[in-house]
């Protein structure tokens, strides 16, 4: 393809495409021609197009329903699409706009519009290329610079363990175990971003074996026995009877426990409770069986605005004075959940706290 930007043109009358090519002839455009809808979207990994130039009315798979499609697509859905079309009521060419479309020229076709509304948008289409090479270099940097940050993390560590064995008073030997878990706090953070790195780069290899959550969220809550005691909030679990299977990487499936179990803790008052049930969902015809995990916690809450920003990076609710905030730990949650095909969502819990969610299938 060089460096010509490509045009693909989905319109099923094949005559509407050679007005097109020729309108838009000495451009220097790669032009490209799908007479179907479903087949345009397939034929998407091939083309690779910079801008669609879609046709309203289409049997099968209209216009509108394609670009529905696209748009809703996270792969696909910076492409610009203009809509050509002879629709002419104001109604339907809202119709188009609220689908999605970034233009529309109307039929019959005036070539000095065309050229000038593809040029328009290729503008728009370079500068968006631009920044996600951008984007794309600047995170490339992050994810290298955290894996070096593992080496000189990892010598702390070393050198805690050899400095336990030796014979040191209380303050001492409490400063150690202060450094390690603090040190160690770090390596899983690091862990985190890379992790969070390849999810997003479609690297992501999950390590998947049979998981009895029972037994998982078991050792998770005496793992935090000590954070709990100090804090004195109960950490209780509610399970089924019998063992609740599910096939995941046990490694990431715990790290989104942990990180849920922490900020549960961390955002409740002294002498609180947070719960951690699991249950079978009502078996569906429609799907196979789930299992739901719930934290519940009586802290500080969600606001309802706050609720889907919180699973983006970088961003926290409620700012709380001495407790850390960096704005990964949820982010990490839901894509680990998505990459097992599960989800996650956070709602209110009655009469104050919020109560995390997790829906993943069973094994």
């Amino acid at each position: 393809m060089g460096n010509k930007q490509v045009v693909l043109v989905i319109d099923d009358e094949p005559f509407n495409f050679d007005v097109i090519e020729i309108l838009l002839f000495k451009e220097g455009y790669e032009p490209h021609y799908q007479n179907k809808g479903a087949t345009a979207i397939a034929s998407l990994d091939t083309i690779k197009p910079d801008l669609i130039l879609l046709d309203v009315m289409m049997p099968d798979m209209d216009g509108i329903e394609v670009c529905q499609k696209l748009k809703s697509s996270r792969q696909w859905q910076h492409i610009p699409i203009i809509f050509i079309t002879a629709l002419s009521d104001k109604e339907d060419l809202g119709r188009c706009l609220d689908a999605g479309a970034d233009d529309f020229i109307s039929k019959p076709i005036n070539s000095t519009e065309l050229r000038a509304r593809v040029r328009s948008m290729l503008r728009i289409k370079s500068q968006y290329d631009r920044i996600q090479d951008t984007m794309t270099l600047r995170e490339e940097m992050m994810q290298t610079i955290v894996h070096d940050l593992r080496n000189p993390l990892i010598g702390i560590l070393l050198g805690c363990e050899s400095l336990k064995g030796l014979a040191l008073d209380d303050r001492a030997e409490k400063r150690i175990a202060q450094i390690c878990k603090t040190t160690e706090q770090m390596r899983l953070l690091i862990d985190d971003i890379l992790t969070i790195g390849k999810i997003e780069a479609n690297k992501l290899v999950l390590n998947c074996t049979q998981i009895d959550l029972t037994e998982l969220i078991k050792s998770a809550i005496a793992d935090f026995e000590t954070l709990t005691t100090r804090k004195q909030i109960q950490l209780l679990g509610e399970f089924p009877t019998e063992p609740a299977y599910i096939s995941g990487d046990i490694n990431l499936i715990r790290r989104v426990l942990d990180n849920l179990i922490d900020n549960a803790i961390k955002f409740s008052s002294h002498q609180s409770s947070v719960i951690l049930k699991v249950e079978y969902l009502p078996k569906n015809p429609d799907h196979q069986d789930l299992i739901k995990i719930q934290i519940i916690d009586c802290g500080i809450g969600i606001s309802s605005e706050q609720k889907q920003a919180i699973f983006e990076k970088y961003e926290v609710g409620n700012i709380v004075l001495g407790v850390s905030q960096i704005g990964l730990g949820l982010s990490f949650c839901k894509m680990v959940i998505e990459a097992h095909q599960g989800s996650i969502l956070v709602t209110d819990n009655q009469p104050k706290g919020a109560i995390f969610t997790i829906l993943l299938d069973c094994a």
